[in-house]
């Protein structure tokens, strides 16, 4: 839990950028382009202003779980390089002032997407913040090594919440979606720990490395990119896929594969003294890997009434 006595005193006056710091800017980016994905894919237009207003209501739903997210982990932030900058810990924003910030932005996202879409995307919207903020950041990051596995379904849920907004129902394509995001998080966020390690040891966070040590970490990363690549490419002989998104998924996943290879077979000497070169290259792959492959879906529903996306 936050301990506020350890965490940097206010210093500077916040200003309109700190505030929206706290709401994971990066993160919103792909929580709003999946979820983008998931309502076009969806087999039932949207008209534009409620898509809009739906699409922005899950945007402000996932800035909410960021500034949670900020609020609790603010002591160990601090301690942490990759995060020592965020606003709390730089003194720029108080603990307070982020979680009253989060519960603002919470209870105004979800009863707008009520209203401007369905209950049902509003439910999972709300679900999928108190996934994020209790489940994943208050116990699971803290409390076992497969903190990111399961609560990367946090991570995962929009396109499902955009495929509802569209729809108002669940589907076997959504839960397709889910499923992309769910299983690349594990490899994406366990190469980065490969060369932050330092920073997961000095924080006391239980990641894989800290626990079990890199070595079972390669492992893991080969093992989950390997269902991974299943999953990715099987996807393309779906309804949501095509010969588009299959000719992008069989590139990426071989290239993923080739890298997650690598991985596994590194020793830490040669790693380190490289400075984890090969980690690092697989870590940037992955950040196109997931954009590239839900741009793909977006092209194939786009070119459908065309008669050109799908396998129709």
């Amino acid at each position: 839990m936050t301990d506020v006595t350890n965490t940097p005193v206010q210093q500077n006056e916040a200003e309109l950028g700190d505030y929206f710091a706290l709401m994971k800017p990066r993160v919103m980016q792909l929580v709003v382009f999946t979820a983008v994905v998931g309502m076009l894919a969806a087999p039932v237009s949207v008209h534009p202003l409620i898509g809009f207003a739906s699409i922005l209501f899950v945007a402000i739903g996932a800035g909410a779980s960021g500034a949670l997210n900020m609020w609790w982990d603010a002591d160990i932030d601090a301690v942490m390089r990759r995060t020592s900058k965020r606003p709390i810990p730089a003194g720029k924003v108080t603990p307070g002032e982020a979680m009253s910030l989060g519960v603002a932005l919470s209870g105004l996202s979800v009863m707008m997407l009520a209203l401007s879409a369905n209950l049902l995307a509003a439910f999972m919207l709300a679900f999928t913040i108190f996934f994020y903020a209790v489940v994943y950041s208050m116990w699971l990051k803290r409390a076992t090594p497969q903190n990111i596995v399961i609560g990367g379904a946090a991570g995962a849920f929009p396109p499902v919440i955009g495929w509802i907004i569209a729809t108002g129902t669940f589907s076997v394509e959504a839960w397709l979606m889910f499923a992309l995001i769910f299983m690349w998080t594990p490899p994406h966020f366990w190469a980065l720990a490969l060369f932050m390690r330092s920073d997961y040891d000095d924080a006391n966070v239980p990641m894989l490395t800290v626990t079990h040590g890199r070595p079972a970490t390669r492992r893991h990363i080969i093992a989950y990119t390997v269902l991974l690549a299943i999953l990715a490419v099987g996807t393309g002989f779906t309804a949501i896929g095509g010969p588009i998104y299959l000719a992008v998924a069989v590139v990426l996943n071989v290239l993923f594969l080739m890298g997650a290879w690598r991985i596994w077979h590194r020793d830490e000497e040669d790693a380190e003294e490289d400075n984890y070169l090969v980690e690092r290259k697989f870590f940037r792959l992955s950040l196109y890997y997931l954009f590239a492959h839900f741009g793909a879906i977006l092209l194939e529903a786009a070119l459908k009434p065309w008669g050109l996306g799908g396998w129709s």
